[in-house]
């Protein structure tokens, strides 16, 4: 009798968080137009569904079987999630072709995740080798977390960007290696007064191209001490 009162529990759960993943579907996509198209023509949604099972198995210590129901949702989804993960509730993965999840990564609530990112550890190291991901992060298209760090509440990971360290909160990240361009919801390294980007996959700021024109703007000014200089000397010999 008790184990039925867990198990019941344990699907109850499982419904009830099946369910969030339901509505962020429909918060984050206009692309949906309906409940039932969302059921039925969302991998991310089919992904974490099977997740869900092969976790449940998992905590249970039947890997083997943990691990065949994995294979079969990555087998009809293209999304890879080891059952050994941890994952919270109101999770959409979109698209989701190519996006790989290890066994140790742990991901809040209401985190959105594009195709092709990969929550992934650094070598044959043991223990905690994967990313802990807090709530609300936003996870851009092909972006790479790699390593036993934390990515901070509210922070959003750049498209390609590749992350070998931790991140703050209310951060954003972009390049490879990663970098942080804007804490707080304020850019690091300003070098003009343009707006404020918007935190979206494309107006996110380059690090690199910054820093060009930081490096731009030290040698006009150190051409033009040069040119006075010159022009001082030339007038002290006259």
């Amino acid at each position: 009798m008790r184990r039925f009162f867990i198990f019941y529990k344990e699907v109850r759960n499982m419904w009830g968080t099946i369910k969030e993943d339901l509505k962020a579907i429909r918060e984050r996509d206009p692309a949906v137009r309906s409940w039932i198209e969302a059921v039925l023509c969302y991998p991310g949604l089919h992904a974490l569904f099977f997740y869900r099972i092969a976790h449940f198995f998992y905590r249970i210590r039947l890997y083997l079987l943990a691990r065949m129901i994995s294979n079969i949702g990555r087998f009809f989804t293209g999304i890879e999630i080891h059952p050994g993960a941890q994952i919270g509730k109101g999770i959409f993965i979109d698209h989701g072709m190519g996006v790989v999840i290890g066994e140790t990564a742990e991901i809040g609530d209401y985190v959105t995740i594009y195709q092709g990112a990969t929550l992934g550890g650094t070598g044959k190291e043991k223990g905690k080798r994967h990313p802990t991901i807090g709530n609300n992060v936003v996870i851009s298209s092909g972006a790479k977390v790699l390593g036993p760090f934390t990515v901070g509440d509210n922070s959003k990971i750049g498209a390609g960007s590749v992350v070998l360290k931790e991140v703050p909160s209310d951060c954003t990240v972009v390049g490879v290696p990663g970098r942080i361009v804007v804490k707080d919801n304020k850019k690091l390294k300003c070098v003009d007064k343009r707006e404020e980007i918007d935190l979206d996959q494309v107006r996110l700021p380059d690090p690199v191209f910054q820093e060009i024109e930081c490096m731009k703007k030290r040698i006009a000014d150190l051409e033009d001490y040069i040119y006075k200089m010159e022009g001082d000397a030339k007038h002290d010999i006259v």
